[in-house]
């Protein structure tokens, strides 16, 4: 393994008393790592602060992403005095304390942005205290919160924000970002480290799109690190796998050996595997996978390989999905294991995958096929006058449940696109199938 070296000319550990999470708060968009969907070139709130147009607004967000952070930044680039209050330790008293201060900033014409960390916490009368400062302008409300706003937000409020939706950090943001701490004054710049080429990446994809998190890790590492004769530190894969409580696998850059076992994990269970695919679950939450990425590739399985084999397993993959957003790891490993296994061996269908797949082809092939006037509606005189709905059969009126009707375009009356397979339900769902096909192909008897 390669070595990697930080080395400055100073050092100076003591110095810095500050948590470095906190020494390396960015103070410009610039040094702002992620949420590229808002900030970038030609990006709504970007444009929003290149204007000085802002408006009150709600961050969404897992904690980590810089929503705080955001905050300051707007509030710097704005001109704007920034108050910072947490919904944790503040009532209604405190609220109208704010207020009366950003009355006063007003009549000295100084804008007052108003921070309110897990917002969510308030309940509907503090919300309320600030709907009329909103109103006025008096203050350009930031509320911060990791819950749904649509739910934990009053909708008179929540009408006056706009809401941004700040996304965790990829494992390359976080590597880039600790790079930049290795070598920046206010972090390690003035230490000389030593560490292995691994050690960035592995705390990033440790740290599961938390900044802080990955920030917290660093620190540990560096101040724990073994130090040398001539006063530099050395970080060695030992002392990284005590501060992260577990083997610091390889996830590179590019992500390539995420995807790889991500594969191993998809095919070990379509080939009916239950353990090479335990072992890759394994092989992922140990070295710190998001469990809800791997969640949601085993609800895409289900209905990719197994289908109407076997029902079932859609709901078992959603309901690992729902315990590793309850449980969080590493509780949900368990919750995972169970959904892999049941996977493995469930019986096996792709008709789902090749249907949708061979119509999607026709789709974009055929884009402006019409609808049949058999099936159209008609909620106006002149739709039925159009022959909107014309010939149209309720199904549930027939004693086959059936109508003898054709639902697809003319060019296309004649494609199947969903071919099931003899495995599980689905040849119960066949024999079905086949019956209606054969059924609604059958002309319709004349009545004589």
């Amino acid at each position: 393994m390669h070595q990697l070296s930080f080395t400055s000319d100073e050092y100076s550990l003591s110095s810095a008393t500050a948590p470095l999470a906190d020494r390396m708060r960015p103070q410009s968009l610039e040094d702002y790592v992620g949420q590229t969907h808002l900030l970038g070139k030609g990006k709504l709130l970007r444009q929003m602060l290149e204007k000085d147009q802002v408006c009150s607004m709600i961050f969404w967000g897992p904690p980590g992403v810089g929503k705080t952070t955001l905050a300051r930044i707007i509030a710097g680039h704005t001109k704007s005095d920034f108050l910072n209050f947490s919904a944790v330790t503040s009532g209604i008293k405190e609220i109208r304390e704010i207020m009366k201060q950003a009355e006063d900033n007003r009549n000295y014409g100084i804008r007052t942005l108003v921070f309110v960390d897990e917002i969510h916490r308030f309940n509907k009368a503090q919300q309320d205290a600030f709907l009329p400062y909103v109103e006025k302008g008096s203050i350009t409300l930031i509320g911060a919160t990791t819950e749904n706003p649509s739910f934990e937000i009053n909708s008179a409020l929540l009408s006056r924000c706009k809401v941004f939706v700040l996304k965790e950090l990829s494992a390359e943001d976080l590597t880039k970002m600790l790079c930049r701490t290795m070598a920046d004054h206010r972090g390690f710049g003035s230490t000389t480290v030593h560490l292995e080429e691994n050690t960035l990446p592995a705390i990033a994809a440790f740290a599961n799109g938390d900044a802080r998190k990955a920030l917290n890790t660093l620190e540990m590492a560096v101040l724990n690190g073994d130090i040398t004769p001539e006063g530099s530190i050395r970080i060695t894969d030992k002392t990284l796998e005590q501060c992260l409580g577990r083997k610091a696998f390889l996830y590179d850059k590019k992500g390539e050996e995420h995807y790889n076992l991500i594969s191993a994990l998809h095919k070990s269970m379509r080939n009916s595997d239950p353990d090479a695919a335990v072992y890759w679950l394994a092989r992922m939450l140990e070295a710190g996978e998001d469990p809800l990425f791997i969640a949601r590739r085993l609800i895409r399985f289900a209905s990719e390989d197994i289908g109407l084999a076997d029902s079932q397993a859609l709901q078992i993959a959603v309901a690992a999905y729902q315990a590793c957003h309850f449980n969080g790891m590493p509780e949900c490993n368990l919750n995972l294991t169970q959904a892999v296994v049941y996977l493995s061996l469930a019986p096996r269908s792709n008709a789902l995958y090749r249907a949708y797949e061979t119509a999607k082809t026709d789709a974009l092939n055929q884009l402006s096929e019409p609808v049949p006037l058999v099936i159209r509606n008609a909620p106006t005189q002149l739709m039925n006058e159009l022959h909107y709905g014309e010939g149209y059969v309720y199904a549930h009126d027939r004693a086959e449940k059936m109508a003898r009707m054709t639902c697809l375009p003319e060019s296309l009356k004649d494609r199947r696109y969903y071919l099931p397979t003899e495995e599980g339900m689905e040849g119960i769902l066949k024999e079905r199938l086949e019956k209606s096909r054969a059924f609604r192909l059958r002309e319709e008897p004349t009545v004589s």
